[in-house]
């Protein structure tokens, strides 16, 4: 065998090994094909599964989130209610109160508007007593009716009753002339003092109605005129000239503390004329101090009255007492001899008669026993009080 049989042998084996494996290679692709085909079909039943599959555990996921979001959301939900409820709560109690406020409000404003209508009736009715009494008073004998009342008036209340302590419309007598002042006041020690009411309201008046700053001066200056007349005409009266008991001064009461306010502002000179005059003026917060120093004095002099009467009580007791010691003790001095008498006479009928008595029963002339006679040992108790037993006491009790 030669080189080339070998070498186409050789080639003859490589040809068909290449024809060998091309062939095999063209069934293995058929082959592989195949399995390519059946694995995407598997793949695509696996796939058809898993989708199910997913589904299915989609559907159930859901529906379990589903049941445990509706869960949560129930507990959220009651504990948000629970945490609400004292809110609530506090909303009705705040409601319930707004409500009783508003009713309460309610009942306040119909009772204020029927306060303040009773007020502007109120205000109506005292702007016209006003006005009466603003008329009344201008004329003179309402003025001094008024002036008198309200001088009693501050006479009981600082204690001035009219029984002891005062007395008004006392009439005096001056030269024939027949005088009354309007209260005389009584002092402790038998003094008095004598006062007048004035009562110069019309000028007084008329510059409290108008607004003119002129015409109320005009006015007020007529006041103090008036005032300056009463002054006079009180002094020229000389209340004291027919009462040795008073002082040398009568006091001009002005019915109210306004009205002096005035009469001083408007001149100041008012007091010392009135000083020069012998008259004290006053007001309701001047003479109201003044008459309780005199009520206290009558106190002061019912309780020396009082403290005297006790003293002339006690001397008188004591010199009973006096009296009732001597008596005690000639009482006692009889009875110490009563029993010394009586203490002689049980002895005596012990030692003579009983004795001569006793025989009796000794013959048997009687069955009865006499009784045994006792003496009396106690004796009178004496007075030993310095008060019975000094002399000189018992004298002096005596003689008072």
């Amino acid at each position: 065998m030669n080189t080339t049989t070998i070498v186409a042998i050789i080639l003859a084996l490589v040809c068909g090994l290449a024809v060998g494996w091309l062939l095999a290679s063209r069934a293995a692709a058929g082959d592989a094909h195949r399995q390519r085909m059946e694995h995407q079909a598997e793949l695509e039943r696996a796939n058809e599964t898993l989708s199910q599959q997913f589904r299915a555990l989609s559907t159930e996921a859901a529906a379990t989130q589903q049941r445990t979001a509706e869960h949560t959301a129930s507990q959220t939900l009651a504990s948000a209610q629970r945490m609400m409820d004292p809110v609530s709560q506090a909303l009705r109690q705040l409601d319930q109160r707004l409500l009783a406020v508003e009713k309460e409000r309610t009942e306040s404003s119909a009772s204020l508007k029927e306060q303040i209508s009773g007020m502007r009736d109120l205000n109506e009715s005292l702007r016209k007593e006003t006005a009466s009494l603003s008329t009344a008073l201008r004329r003179p004998q309402v003025r001094g009716a008024w002036g008198e009342m309200q001088l009693q008036r501050i006479a009981e209340l600082a204690g001035m009753l009219d029984h002891c302590d005062f007395r008004t419309q006392s009439t005096t007598t001056a030269n024939g002339t027949a005088q009354r002042p309007d209260m005389t006041v009584y002092l402790a020690g038998n003094r008095c003092v004598h006062i007048d009411a004035k009562t110069p309201l019309e000028a007084f008046l008329d510059a409290a109605a108008t607004d003119d700053p002129q015409l109320q001066r005009e006015q007020l200056g007529r006041f103090v005129s008036h005032v300056r007349t009463h002054i006079t005409q009180l002094s020229s009266k000389k209340y004291w000239a027919t009462d040795v008991t008073s002082p040398q001064f009568v006091v001009l009461f002005l019915p109210s503390d306004a009205l002096l306010q005035a009469a001083l502002s408007n001149d100041p000179s008012l007091h010392e004329y009135a000083a020069s005059k012998n008259i004290v003026l006053a007001s309701p917060s001047i003479l109201i101090p003044m008459l309780r120093v005199i009520a206290l004095a009558w106190r002061q002099e019912s309780i020396v009255e009082s403290a005297t009467e006790i003293a002339e009580l006690g001397r008188q007791l004591h010199a009973r007492l006096g009296t009732v010691a001597d008596h005690l003790t000639k009482m006692g001095k009889s009875l110490t001899g009563s029993v010394e008498a009586y203490n002689s006479l049980v002895g005596s009928l012990e030692s003579r008669v009983m004795v001569s008595a006793r025989r009796f029963e000794d013959v048997q002339a009687t069955r009865e026993t006499l009784p045994t006679t006792q003496p009396v040992t106690s004796t009178t108790r004496p007075l030993t009080a310095p008060e019975f037993t000094d002399p000189a006491f018992t004298d002096r009790s005596k003689q008072s």
